[in-house]
């Protein structure tokens, strides 16, 4: 027989010495189980989400270090190689020596004899057919990248992409100059608007200043927002005021474009004298 003094599962007291009803009784015996499991899902992911990046982040460091030094050690003489004498392997040697020959060759070319190498050389190149319109190409994609005070992919913007309504994430390249800017009545300017995953493919647009959304984000961040696919959200830091009160809008076209399109042609504004 069972003792009177012994409850039923189901009469199990709480802390106020009140006995439980069944169904609490199931929640709080179940409860440890799948607070457990949660737990171990969150911290695992939590791990992931922590070591992931690092990894990934420090096998490309590897590799690229590698890359380099089976590329340029070798091409240092033995006698001058400091793996020669050690009984093992200097990993990033390669990296430093490469760091130390631009480094002396950016030097070189301050001096007037450096000057003079540099301009002969490009005379040399620009004589070429084919050559002379690479050298070009990727000699002014450098200098406009790595110039101190160019402001060439350092400001994120938002535009309406590909219709009315739908908005992508851009970057101004710079002012539009030249025939293109003739053409246009407007003052436009030069938008780079990447692809995702891979930002380096995207498209060149011509898109009319006052229709450019600036965005306060960083370039970084908006780098960051396009690779992920909108996974990676940086936060608004805008005041509380100015996240309330939208600032774009597609509604405005909606019966222009309707028209366009019942039309089948454009609308073109008289130009003002």
């Amino acid at each position: 027989m069972t003792d009177q003094n012994e409850k039923a599962p189901s009469e199990k007291a709480n802390g106020n010495g009140k006995p439980l009803p069944p169904s609490a009784h199931h929640r709080v015996s179940g409860g440890k189980n799948r607070g457990f499991w949660g737990r171990f899902r969150g911290y695992f992911l939590a791990g992931v989400l922590v070591t992931a990046p690092l990894g990934i982040t420090g096998y490309l460091a590897w590799v690229i270090v590698g890359f380099i030094d089976h590329s340029v050690t070798p091409l240092v003489p033995a006698q001058y190689n400091p793996e020669t004498y050690l009984p093992f392997s200097l990993p990033g040697l390669g990296v430093l020596i490469l760091i130390i020959i631009l480094t002396l060759i950016g030097a070189l070319t301050a001096g007037l004899l450096g000057r003079w190498l540099l301009h002969t050389g490009e005379r040399i190149l620009n004589r070429m057919p084919v050559v002379r319109s690479i050298y070009s190409a990727i000699k002014q994609i450098f200098e406009t990248v790595l110039a101190q005070q160019s402001t060439a992919f350092r400001e994120a913007v938002l535009v309406e992409y590909p219709r009315r309504g739908i908005w992508a994430i851009a970057f101004i390249t710079g002012t539009t100059e030249g025939e293109v800017q003739n053409l246009t009545e407007q003052e436009t300017v030069n938008i780079f608007l990447p692809t995702t995953p891979n930002p380096t493919s995207g498209f060149l647009l011509f898109v009319p200043r006052d229709e450019v959304v600036p965005l306060d984000m960083s370039v970084e961040e908006a780098i960051k927002m396009v690779i992920s696919g909108g996974l990676v959200t940086p936060p608004d830091r805008r005041p509380l005021a100015e996240q309330q009160k939208p600032q774009v809008s597609a509604k405005t076209y909606e019966d222009l474009d309707i028209l366009r399109e019942r039309e089948a042609a454009p609308v073109l504004v008289p130009k003002k004298d």
